[in-house]
């Protein structure tokens, strides 16, 4: 599988649109529970399903150009990012001043429910993992990996060709990074 999918990403690169179709096709239902993971994670309204939320991202990597794929572990990451940004624009929207975002909808019967989907909480994450890619690409795309296509210490380590201890180390200096990064926008 992995060497079909390997083939599948260079034949895409080369400007083979069937490759590339065929390789989403392939990740498909890798990329759809990864999306039902991230909408569940980041308690998105019904306006947004998982459906809809893989085919923008669909379409937002089919458009791109210049995107590079070596291997199914950036694809995955590099997917993950897309489908964050695209969650975080769409909590951006849903709270936009010219949409109500100055009011808030509270409930009549007394039960009070936090908005999971927090549109600073996200744009600050967001900010913090793009800052972090600027320092180190390499554990920005470890994070995307781990944390948004939710591979395992194991997994990651055979897709980067690196010893799980390695990855374990690395995922924790990208954790530190990323809480005094975000830590650091707080008001005191």
């Amino acid at each position: 599988m992995e060497q079909r999918i390997s083939s599948l990403i260079i034949a895409a690169e080369s400007g083979d649109n069937a490759a590339a179709d065929a390789l989403f096709t392939t990740l498909y239902s890798e990329l759809h529970r990864m999306a039902k993971r991230e909408l569940a994670r980041r308690g998105a309204p019904p306006s947004l399903s998982v459906t809809t939320l893989l085919h923008e991202a669909y379409l937002d990597i089919s458009g791109r150009d210049g995107a590079s794929f070596p291997d199914q572990a950036r694809f995955m990451g590099y997917a993950a990012r897309v489908m964050r940004g695209l969650i975080i624009d769409h909590a951006r929207s849903r709270n936009a001043f010219k949409r109500g975002g100055e009011f808030e909808i509270t409930s009549l019967d007394g039960h009070d429910v936090e908005d999971p989907a927090d549109a600073k909480e996200l744009a600050a994450i967001s900010d913090a993992l793009d800052q972090l890619a600027k320092a180190d690409r390499e554990l920005a795309e470890l994070v995307d990996l781990k944390f948004f296509c939710g591979f395992s210490f194991i997994e990651i380590a055979a897709l980067q060709n690196l010893s799980e201890r390695t990855v374990q180390r690395r995922w924790e200096k990208a954790r530190i990074y990323l809480h005094r990064t975000i830590r650091a926008d707080l008001p005191l």
